[in-house]
């Protein structure tokens, strides 16, 4: 593996990256639980995950932008398992039999009984959209003509890899877990609903976005540019 960093690549991890593998993991998590709302937003239907499953899009575009896409597919595989276990450990307790003075268990049901044909596009996507929006950020990156750091060319980069990775994202879960369930002719604009609002919702915490990164690449002396790197997902 050969990078271009402003100091050599080390086998550690710091503080600031272990807390942003945290944060993406509590966010896929979260975003499964509150996927299990639905919402209306200026009249069009949504689930409650739309206000945390951006920001997951988010910190990977800081951990690609600041460690490199090696370590953002690090920590993507451990979002993906970690989030697994949840649903698992969920969809083993959903299968226990409920105490007969407990009133909760459809309730408990609707939140964590996911079908498996829902789960399994969940998965699917989630691994699809994030690794897209990884290589798309990483490839504008290492050939960009322009100043790599400067502030535009990675909000170009953050909103170009968020649209490739969030409709990725799309085109794959709503088709495969709600096809039948959503009619056909109506679910183009479900998904271009989605794309479209969580693209807005990356532009809009851009400005805070920028500062992080700022700040990350401040304390950690690191501004990765991925050279001769491969780009296989799985490939640890």
């Amino acid at each position: 593996m050969k990078q271009t960093e402003l100091n050599r690549p080390q086998m550690t991890v710091s503080i600031p990256f272990m807390i942003l593998g945290m944060l993406f993991c509590v966010c896929l998590i979260a975003a499964n639980l509150l996927e299990a709302k639905q919402v209306e937003v200026a009249g069009l239907s949504l689930t409650a995950g739309l206000i945390v499953f951006p920001v997951s899009y988010v910190i990977n575009d800081c951990i690609v932008e600041v460690y490199g896409y090696v370590k953002a597919r690090l920590v993507i595989w451990l979002g993906f398992f970690m989030n697994f276990l949840f649903v698992l450990f969920g969809f083993a307790a959903d299968l226990l039999p409920a105490a007969p003075y407990w009133t909760g268990q459809e309730g408990f049901h609707a939140v964590f009984g996911l079908a498996p044909r829902i789960a399994g596009a969940s998965f699917l996507a989630f691994l699809v959209g994030s690794f897209l929006n990884a290589y798309v950020m990483s490839i504008m990156k290492s050939r960009s003509r322009r100043a790599v750091t400067s502030a535009s060319a990675f909000s170009w980069r953050a909103i170009a890899s968020t649209l490739v990775g969030e409709g990725a994202d799309s085109l794959i879960f709503f088709p495969l877990a709600l096809g039948g369930v959503i009619p056909w002719d109506v679910m183009p604009w479900v998904m271009l609903n989605q794309v479209v609002l969580k693209t807005l919702y990356e532009i809009l915490v851009l400005p805070l976005t920028i500062r992080v990164v700022r700040i990350l690449k401040r304390v950690e002396r690191t501004d990765t540019i991925d050279s001769g790197i491969s780009y296989n997902p799985f490939r640890l």
